[in-house]
Parts: C-alpha cells; sequence; structure tokens
C-alpha cells in the first residue's frame, strides 16, 4: 500500500526493484564512474547534441539513484553525497517511462564502450519491467503485449489467417514450379528434421519472405514444417522487460516443437526474435531445450556449402550493403555468417562504417516501431544511421532483422535515400539456379490466351502500362489504362474490367486507397485485382485495410510468362 508521502505504484516499484536485483544488474548500477565514454557512442547523444538528458549516464542514473536511496548504505547514510533520490509520484513515473522507453532502443553500443563493464541495457530492460508490473507504459508496448499473451502472436493475427496465408503462399510456389506437388508448405509435420517459425509480420506485411524460405526449404529436399500454433518467434518480453511474457511466449513455441517431435528449431531472419528464442528463451522460460535452434541465415549458408542448393551470384547484380542487427550482432555474436552468406549470393557488397559489434542502430530496435509518440526522436536520432547508408552508395541495404526492415525503411523514406530494404532469404532465392524444366505459354494458344477480357491497367509509370498493354492486348484481351487513383476509379466504373491491375506507390491517391476504395463499392467490389508494385515494403497499405485480400500479387520486374500465367488464374482460365 502506498505510504503518505508515496503513490502506491512508486511504493510497488520500489519495493520490485529490490527483487530485481542480481550480480549482473548491481555490477552495473554501481560500477558507472560517469567517465563519458559512453556518451559518443550513443546515436541519441549524437543526433541531439547539447542535451544531456540522451547521454546513457543520465538515463542510467535515473534507476541509479532508485537504487542508491533504497538499496545502498551510500545512500541511506550519504544521499546528498551520492545523489540519491526516491520517486514519491506517478507523475514522476511517467517521466521515468519517457526515458527508458522513449529516449533509448536498448541496443547496447554504450555497453561495449563502456570500459567499466555497465550494461546499460539490461538495467534499463529491468527498469521497464518494473514500470510495466504497474501499468505504466507506451500504448504501443501495452497492445503489442496483451496481443501475444492473448492471441499468441505480437500482431494479433488470427489462426485462421495465418494458416490461409501459408495456403495462398503454397499456391503461388506450386504456380512458379507449374503445379509441382513437391512445392508445399507442410504444417504440423511430425518428426520433421526442421520446424520453421516466423515474425508476424511476414504474415501480415510481406508474406513473400515465406514462400521464398519454402522455395529453399524444398529445392534443399528438406524434411520441414511450419507449426499451426506456436509459430511466432518474436517475443516482445524482450522489449517490455516482463520476464513473465517472456517465459510463456518461449515455452510456446519450444513446446510445440517437442509436441511435432521436430529436431531443429529454425528461426526465420529477425534479431530480437533470434535473441529472444534462442539466447535468452530458455532462462525466461526455465527450460532445457532438447533440440537445436539457429537462425535461417546459417541454414541456408550451410545448404549452399553442402551443395544442397546452387545459386547465380550474377543475379543479384545491384549494390547492397549490410545493416548488423544489434540482437543479432552485439547481443549474439551473428557477425561473419551474413557476410559469408551475402557474398555467395550478390556481386556488388559494400561494407557499411562502422560495422560489426559497432554499427549504429536502425532506430526500429527495443520496440520502438510499437511507440508512435516517440517516432519523432527515433527519426531524428536516425540522422546516424541514414548518413552510413548514404556513404556507401547502395542500391539496397541488406538486414536480417523484421524490426530493421520497418526501422531502415522508415528512415530512407524520412532522410529521402535512394536505396531500397530487403533481406538474405529474398536474395538466396531470388539467385537459385533452378531445375532445367521451365514453364512455357504453348505457342498455338499464344494469341487467345485472355481472349473476351477486359483489363484495367493502372500505374504511374509510362513504360508499364505500355508493358502491360501490349502482352494483354497480344493475348486477345481489351485493355483499358489509368496513370493515377482517381482516373483508375473513374475508368473502372465506366469500363466494368474483369482485371485491375494496380500499382501502390502513385502520385494522388495511393493504390491502397483505390483498392479500398474499389471493395468497398457496391459496383466494383467483386472486380478482381492483382497488386503490382516494385516496394515490397509498401505491402502494408494493402493488408492493414479492413477489406478482402487482393486476388494476386506480383513483384516488379514482371516478366512476360509471369503476368499473363497470374492473370489467367485470377480469371480462372488456367
Amino acid at each position: 500500500m502506498a505510504t503518505k508521502d508515496r503513490s502506491y505504484k512508486a511504493e510497488k516499484v520500489i519495493e520490485r526493484l529490490g527483487k530485481k536485483l542480481n550480480r549482473q544488474v548491481v555490477g552495473s548500477l554501481v560500477g558507472c564512474v560517469h567517465c563519458g565514454m559512453c556518451t559518443e557512442a550513443c546515436h541519441y547523444v549524437l543526433a541531439n547534441p547539447g542535451d544531456p538528458t540522451f547521454a546513457p549516464a543520465y538515463k542510467g542514473d535515473q534507476l541509479r539513484k532508485l537504487f542508491k536511496r533504497h538499496y545502498d548504505w551510500t545512500g541511506r547514510v550519504f544521499p546528498w553525497w551520492v545523489k540519491a533520490k526516491s520517486v514519491h509520484t506517478d507523475e514522476e513515473l511517467e517521466e521515468l517511462k519517457d526515458i527508458i522507453f522513449g529516449k533509448c532502443t536498448n541496443c547496447r553500443r554504450c555497453s561495449i564502450n563502456c570500459p567499466m563493464g555497465v550494461d546499460l541495457a539490461t538495467f534499463n530492460r529491468m527498469a521497464r519491467g518494473l514500470l510495466v508490473s504497474v501499468g505504466i507504459m507506451p500504448e504501443g508496448v501495452a497492445v503489442v503485449s496483451k496481443d501475444q499473451w492473448e492471441i499468441g502472436n505480437q500482431m494479433g493475427v488470427l489462426k485462421e489467417d495465418y494458416l490461409e496465408t501459408l495456403e495462398w503462399m503454397e499456391e503461388e510456389l506450386q504456380s512458379e514450379f507449374e503445379d509441382d506437388p513437391s512445392m508445399t508448405i507442410p504444417v504440423d509435420k511430425e518428426d520433421a528434421d526442421v520446424v520453421y517459425s516466423i515474425n508476424p509480420r511476414e504474415v501480415k506485411y510481406d508474406p513473400r519472405t515465406i514462400a521464398d524460405a519454402a522455395k529453399i526449404f524444398n529445392l534443399a529436399g528438406e524434411n520441414w514444417t511450419m507449426p499451426s500454433e506456436g509459430w511466432d518467434m518474436t517475443n516482445f518480453g524482450l522489449f517490455s522487460g516482463d520476464d513473465d511474457l517472456g517465459g510463456s511466449v518461449a515455452r510456446r513455441l519450444y513446446e510445440k516443437v517437442i509436441d511435432l517431435r521436430g529436431k531443429k528449431l529454425v528461426i526465420s531472419e529477425c534479431g530480437h526474435g533470434y535473441r529472444s528464442t534462442r539466447c535468452e528463451g530458455p532462462n525466461w522460460g526455465q527450460m532445457d531445450v532438447p533440440f537445436v535452434m539457429e537462425s535461417s541465415v546459417i541454414t541456408m549458408l550451410n545448404y549452399i556449402k553442402e551443395g544442397r542448393i546452387k545459386v547465380d551470384k550474377t543475379v543479384n547484380n545491384e549494390s547492397v550493403t549490410f545493416h548488423d542487427s544489434c540482437n543479432n550482432a552485439r547481443s549474439c555474436g551473428l557477425f561473419e555468417e551474413p557476410r559469408e552468406l551475402l557474398n555467395l549470393v550478390v556481386t556488388d557488397f559494400r561494407e557499411m562504417y562502422p560495422n560489426r559489434s559497432e554499427n549504429y542502430c536502425c532506430t526500429g530496435g527495443g520496440g520502438a516501431m510499437s511507440m508512435s509518440e516517440y517516432t519523432p526522436h527515433r527519426l531524428k536520432s536516425g540522422k546516424v544511421k541514414a548518413e552510413q547508408l548514404k556513404a556507401t552508395g547502395a542500391k539496397y541495404v541488406v538486414t536480417s532483422c523484421h524490426n530493421c526492415v520497418d526501422g531502415l525503411t522508415d528512415l530512407i523514406r524520412h532522410y529521402k535515400l535512394d536505396m531500397k530494404v530487403t533481406q538474405l532469404v529474398n536474395l538466396v532465392s531470388e539467385a537459385l539456379v533452378l531445375p532445367e524444366k521451365k514453364v512455357t505459354i504453348p505457342e498455338a494458344a499464344e494469341a487467345g490466351l485472355l481472349a473476351g477480357k477486359k483489363i484495367l491497367v493502372v500505374d504511374d509509370e509510362p513504360d508499364i502500362r505500355i508493358f502491360f498493354t501490349s502482352v494483354f492486348e497480344d493475348n486477345g484481351a481489351t485493355v483499358f489504362e489509368a496513370a493515377d487513383g482517381d482516373e483508375a476509379i473513374e475508368m473502372a466504373r465506366k469500363e466494368k474490367p474483369d482485371l485491375i491491375t494496380l500499382d501502390l506507390n502513385m502520385p494522388g491517391k495511393d493504390g491502397g486507397q483505390v483498392f479500398e476504395f474499389l471493395r468497398k463499392d457496391d459496383e466494383l467490389s467483386e472486380v478482381p485485382v492483382c497488386i503490382v508494385t516494385g516496394r515490397p515494403e509498401l505491402r502494408r497499405l494493402i493488408y492493414d485495410r479492413p477489406v478482402r485480400p487482393p486476388e494476386g500479387y506480383l513483384d516488379k520486374p514482371v516478366d512476360e510468362e509471369t503476368l499473363i500465367r497470374n492473370s489467367r488464374k485470377i480469371l480462372e482460365l488456367a
């Protein structure tokens, strides 16, 4: 209960602090000598010169003063000397929240630059957990934690949506391989050598990574499966400081692998998912895990080394650089394997400086992407990362982390950089040398494959419209064109097409807005739509909308064969 001068929540935070003190935490709390070595290591400090509240030592002092006042003898005897101070009101706890959640991504760059071995991220995470235990946290953290507690994954993806996405990706994969029945995404297969776990973001925003991984597993001849439940390898307990949540999420995944009698758990490309599942989860969940766990980066690298898949690096001939995820690199030592794999599948790799353990955070770490109130801080601090990216001159930045994909995408957009983000699974998939058999369109039928169909091509790029129109007309279709969203809606109403190919990134009304309008319009809601985009990160413009998903999806560039095959499938002509 609260004392006369201290709120109930403040009392509970102080009480719980005492229960969280262990050798590692206390060592970091007492070890700081305020030498300032950590200051220049922090991207928040570098982007906010002159503001001492961003300095790691200052941020650490906000918890350190409580420890000194209540649990260290120096603070009880000489509080004025060691700057010991208590916390009394909920307002003070809110101020602490803004510091530990809003001014730190727990990237640990300051930790590796501390001569005393102070690990700010460790006790900053603990401080987050103290506040979370009394209900003080950013709204986004509360929402994500609730979804992971109640639904089983951090993005609230329902089981039926997850399974439907796997079925959709399996259909896409089989279509690519001429209905090859071996190209499957098996679910809940027992005694598999590999159980593959993913980030919910892949289901919701980027299912192509699932299809790419499936292609790699199948061509490698792997005996693999994906679980129907407990498939989320991410763990928001790492970000919120909630060890109970961390343990529950980790056990859910481990127990599913055990239930399937899987021999190895392969974790898709996600920094905090890899760290929380392989490095932290067994401690939180208090389990001895009876199977091997490894990053999919290592799995793909081994497939190539063992000759189970063949790759042609010349396919990926654009310049690329690599961003080390803080959790993969600094916290789990995954430095060289991504680079070794990258050099096998691209022709022009350019190192970013500094790199490996000294690399700067993408600004999306520590759950920052879920905390919208701190977005201005996050984007401003990202100037350091943006300058790193720009200096490479690369066209693509590769990262093995979905948080980093979103964080880097935001920075590229905010600082107007001429580059895109991708992951290793996409590059490996692109570089795969496929079996000789190739799907072709029978020459005798070419002229009439789309005979009698009306197709509306919507794209702001004239070259794309010309190419699509030529291909469709050569195959018997009647084609209409629109260069922007408003024109697309007007043309759709007028011509009532059998199919609409819709670009996402357009001036004025973007493709997401047009798509939602079409789905909600009484006259046009049943018209099939195929999304065509050169920016896969914009998928959220479609899948975040409360309407039926599109009937098809294609990544630019699109070749003639793929365009016709997918259009016929959507129109149920295949």
